[in-house]
This record gives C-alpha cells, structure tokens and sequence, in this order.
C-alpha cells in the first residue's frame, strides 16, 4: 500500500480520533480458527447480501490523520473502477434482491465514471449510497447530481463525512481549511432536496446524546436538513485502530453479549476493489478490510458467499463491540 503523502490539507499533528490503550498483543488474530486462548473463533455466514459496495478508488483530495484505507492524493493502491466491471456485478446479483449499492473511496467523485456507475445502478432499482467529503469533486458534479435527484429521488443519498461538530476537532483530522468548503457542500444539497446524511466518529468522553445535540445545533444553524436523531442519517463510527488490544470474539461471545452473527456487517455486506497490479476486481469480506488477503473472497459474489472468520481487531471494535455498520 502507498504510503500517505503530507499534502497542503494533511493534518499536523496525531488524529483527535485515536485509540488509546495498550498495544496489541501478537498471538491476538494470528489463526482464523482459534484465538489467542484457544477458544473458537466466531465466524459470520452472509445470510442475505443487502448492500453491494464498490470501492471507487484510494484517490482523495484530502489525507486524513486517520484515514483506515489511508486515501490521499497519491495513494491509488486501490485504482478507478470501472463502470464496465460495476455493470458485470450488478448484472451478477439482479436475481439476489439486493437493495442498496454503495460508493466509496478515497473520494467517489474523483472517479471520472461515477456519476455513470450510480446512475447504472439506480437505474436498475437500486437505492444508492454514496460517501463524499463535499468538498471540490462532488461540486464539479452539481448538474448531474441534480438530475440524478430529479429522475431518481430519495433513492438517491449522499452521505457526508464531518468528523466532528467542532471546526477544530474536524480539521485536526482532515487538515486546515476543510471545514469551510464541506459545511458549503453539506448546504448545497440540502437546499437542492437531496436524501442526505452525515458520518460522525465518537471522540473519548463524548456521549452520543451530547454528540447528536451538538451536531443537530450545528446544523440548524446551517440550514442544513439531516434529523440527528436518527441513527440512518447521523452515523457516529466508532474509531479504529488495528494496532491497539481488543477482545477477540468467540462463539462463546454471541451469548455473552446478546448479539447474534446476523447483527454484523459481513452477514449483508460485500465490497468490490479493484487492488494496484491485479487484472479484475475481487469481492471483499467488507469495507473494513480492503487489503487484507484473508477477507479476499473471490472474483464473484457468488465465491464471496461464504463464512468469514472474524480474524481482525476492526471485526471486534467496529462491528461486534462497537455495533457499527457503513450501510444505513
């Protein structure tokens, strides 16, 4: 993978979002079967694919401090995809009642084919989801996006990444002179009527009621229409980081926490990357996990149709224990 390069909007200094704690111990996630202490692994089954994703690509107008797939300017370890390749899947799962395609990044909008890899997939019923920063890329787009809302709909929703209610908060992550020009963003759709929601991250010693407070004030002093109360249109992620402890999740663990396999991403959820250097996109566990080979499922979705071992510390922070999903 690239490593991310310091750009006029990199960050200064360490994320706000960082996990603090003790480092992870080595033997935690090293055998797909058992964990460090000799207990089964939990391992999910996709009991019915609900949200297709494709990565479009690491390429970003900006490099976050925290970034989890470390999207930048320069990094295109993962590379544009394809609408040729997003029309092959979707002709794949027509027969799956798959409801949603997602888009993300590194920033959609830099792919020079995404507004025709969504229009393909609304046209064919879908509801898409895409993740932007609302900055430049998206803006160069205003005319499409329009019609796209205009022909398609609440079927149509853009999500917006603001990591914090706070200007500071947010550009010590996303770097100076983020915030501006995403609040402008975030105005301009809702002024045109687009479905639209926001993707927050929780910092230390912020509960969620006071963080939906402070973004729905926000907000409102924006004119910005996102309902804050709603956990669809206000998503709080946990953060992540693989190199600090974590419980591993066993089968003993379902019960224990009163979750079931059912509840966590990879049981609804697929993602397509395209990786630098291969021939074709590959179908991933998750969103999560873009390079890991383990989570590599195939060429198909129907080879990604298979239990996966939930073998990474962002299975347990993410979705098990934090409860998180990057479909709505």
């Amino acid at each position: 993978m690239a490593s991310r390069a310091k750009t006029r909007n990199a960050p200064a200094g360490p994320s706000p979002f960082a996990v603090k704690g003790e480092r992870l111990p080595t033997a935690k996630f090293s055998d797909p079967l058992v964990t460090a202490k000799d207990q089964a692994r939990a391992t999910v089954g996709l009991r019915q694919l609900d949200t297709l994703w494709f990565a479009t690509g690491t390429l970003c107008n900006l490099a976050c401090a925290n970034c989890y797939i470390e999207s930048s300017p320069t990094n295109d370890a993962l590379v544009y995809m394809a609408a040729a390749d997003v029309a092959r899947f979707l002709d794949e799962i027509a027969d799956r009642g798959v409801r949603e395609i997602g888009f993300t990044g590194g920033e959609p909008f830099m792919n020079p084919e995404i507004i025709a890899m969504v229009e393909d997939a609304l046209s064919r019923g879908h509801e898409v989801l895409v993740l932007s920063n609302a900055m430049k890329p998206m803006r160069r787009h205003e005319g499409e996006l329009l019609r796209l809302r205009e022909s398609y709909g609440d079927r149509l929703t853009i999500r917006v990444s603001i990591d914090h209610h706070s200007q500071a908060v947010h550009e010590a992550e996303r770097g100076p002179n983020s915030w501006a020009p995403m609040l402008d963003g975030l105005r301009w759709l809702s002024a045109g009527g687009f479905s639209l929601a926001a993707a927050g991250r929780h910092l230390a010693g912020e509960s969620d009621a006071d963080a939906r407070g402070a973004y729905a004030a926000l907000f409102a002093a924006e004119g910005i229409a996102i309902d804050c109360a709603d956990p669809a249109r206000l998503v709080l992620f946990p953060e992540m980081d693989a190199s600090a402890d974590i419980a591993e999740i066993t089968t003993a663990c379902w019960d224990i926490l009163g979750k079931s396999p059912d509840d966590v991403m990879c049981a609804s959820q697929r993602m397509v990357v395209h990786r630098k250097g291969e021939p074709a996109p590959r179908v991933v566990a998750c969103t999560l996990l873009p390079y890991d080979p383990q989570f590599d499922l195939g060429g198909t979705v129907a080879e990604a149709d298979r239990e996966v071992p939930l073998n990474h510390p962002h299975c347990a922070r993410f979705c098990v224990l934090g409860g998180a999903s990057c479909s709505a």
